[in-house]
């Protein structure tokens, strides 16, 4: 005999009828809860590391268009400065054959290079002339009448062209606006 009255014997455990039929205790989830709560736990996890991913690729992929920011707003400027110095120079008629025609034909293919060049790499200038005025692309240096025919609110002159990297800005154009007629 048993020296404890109340605990069943080994063979009672195995014997289908016995203590296994219990009630559960209250206030412990059965087996479905406790397997539904785990799939909802991982299911969550999934999104979340499935948003994880995404944003890390979202960051990568800014970095790799956008990480030459810097320098390719230093080369828009050398490409304006390029552009400043042609404009300098004294118009040529077509049949010259003069040295400041060679000077002006040299540049003008160094430029057409190298906006190209600039394009090839996702860098884009846009002359605004004549468009309205957008404040996300351009800056306006001046308010001048507007002139007959021409929209208040319109660019009249840009000074200098929009430039954008992949289609985000990376310097506004500075124009003069066309304001209320006189």
């Amino acid at each position: 005999m048993s020296d404890t009255p109340n605990t069943p014997s080994p063979e009672a455990e195995l014997q289908p009828g016995a203590a296994n039929d219990a009630p559960a205790e209250a206030g412990t989830p059965d087996l479905a809860t406790q397997l539904s709560e785990m799939r909802d736990k991982w299911l969550r996890a999934e999104a979340e590391m499935q948003n994880l991913r995404n944003r890390h690729k979202r960051e990568l992929e800014d970095a790799r268009n956008y990480a030459v920011t810097k320098f390719a707003r230093d080369v828009a400027d050398a490409a304006e400065n390029l552009r400043r110095g042609l404009d300098a120079l004294p118009p040529v008629p077509e049949s010259d054959e003069g040295p400041i025609a060679k000077l002006r034909g040299g540049f003008e293919g160094v430029e057409r290079a190298f906006i190209a060049m600039l394009e090839r790499h996702g860098v884009k200038a846009e002359d605004p002339a004549g468009k309205p005025f957008n404040p996300e692309l351009h800056q306006a240096m001046a308010e001048q009448p507007a002139p007959e025919g021409v929209e208040p609110g319109t660019v009249i002159t840009a000074w200098t062209p929009a430039w954008t990297i992949n289609g985000r800005l990376l310097k506004p154009a500075m124009v003069v606006v066309a304001g209320k007629a006189a």
